[in-house]
């Protein structure tokens, strides 16, 4: 009887780790995903030196810092 118990228990606890364990690992993995990724093409950054905003396709990406010509990275540059 003990030993039916257990083994109830044990196949109750494999079924819990298999389906609910599963899925809190799945939700940190696409959240340091998420983190990690580029922003989307349509999305809309400043300027690092005018403070005009630009869609991220029309940009360009300088040190780290996103600007909407060449003239502002030149103009940052000084």
């Amino acid at each position: 009887m003990i030993l039916k118990a257990l083994l109830v228990g044990a196949v109750i606890y494999i079924v819990y780790i298999m389906f609910f364990k599963q899925k809190n690992v799945e939700k940190s993995s696409t959240t340091a995903k998420k983190k990690e990724q580029k922003p989307q093409a349509n999305e809309m950054v400043e300027c690092a030196n005018c403070g005009v905003y630009v869609e991220i396709s029309e940009s360009i990406l300088s040190s780290g810092k996103y600007y909407c010509s060449d003239e502002c990275i030149k103009k940052a540059g000084k």
